[in-house]
């Protein structure tokens, strides 16, 4: 038992440890996600979100020191952001031809987000701290945290509300839009990426290209039309 007390000590420090840990975690979610036969309560980064924080509550690790480990899977969202392009080429006759209907759904469904969680935050006697911190909730976490800094929000804050809007949306998106009766994939994805980023666009590119083709540009557009007119906006309004 000593032995094995002395080798936990040692992975623990190295980085090895936190990556081997991220992956194995994933690896579960997906097997779990198989078992669901991919409900969308089973999300993937649901799970592995849960199990990696029972893990480190259990273990007494702080967040600081998973992630300076775990941190080149971290430097990989980079890559794999741009790997969305590759979908979005192959559609690229489809979206010169909705070009004025995506702007116009993106710019509305990301003003509609940023529009409702200030309003329900201002409802809930919030302080302009937590207003701020909540406004940029439907855009990718590294925008949403800049965005939230600029505005005198919280941006550690704002990361968690981002990625739990992003689970949320992209387990119960497809239900809703089912609901809605929704069937053209290009509007599948584009409420999908407006609404849930990153989590929203994996969820739409496992159903079909076309959807997660729509929901990256979605994602993209809504980043870069919400970092350019919410500040803007924000002190028109709040000076």
């Amino acid at each position: 038992m000593t032995d094995l007390a002395q080798i936990w000590v040692y992975l623990a420090r190295e980085p090895l440890a936190a990556l081997t840990v991220t992956l194995v975690a994933w690896l579960i979610a997906l097997r779990a996600a198989d078992a669901a036969r991919w409900h969308p309560v089973a999300n993937p980064t649901l799970v592995a979100v849960v199990l990696l924080s029972a893990l480190l509550l259990a273990g007494g690790i702080a967040y600081r020191d998973y992630f300076a480990g775990a941190q080149f899977v971290h430097f990989l969202l980079g890559p794999a952001t741009v790997a969305l392009a590759v979908p979005l080429y192959r559609q690229w006759q489809d979206v010169r031809r909705s070009a004025v209907a995506v702007v116009a759904a993106v710019v509305a469904g990301g003003t509609v987000a940023s529009a409702t969680g200030i309003v329900i935050a201002w409802a809930m006697g919030a302080t302009p701290e937590v207003v701020a911190t909540l406004a940029p909730r439907s855009v990718t976490t590294p925008v949403a945290m800049g965005i939230a800094e600029r505005l005198g929000g919280l941006p550690s804050l704002t990361a968690v509300v981002v990625i739990s809007s992003g689970i949320l949306g992209g387990a119960v998106g497809p239900l809703v839009l089912n609901l809605a009766r929704v069937k053209d994939w290009r509007a599948r994805g584009l409420a999908m990426g407006t609404a849930a980023h990153g989590v929203g666009t994996a969820r739409a590119l496992r159903v079909n290209e076309t959807a997660g083709a729509f929901a990256g540009l979605a994602m993209a557009l809504n980043a870069l039309a919400t970092a350019l007119l919410l500040p803007l906006i924000w002190h028109l309004v709040v000076g």
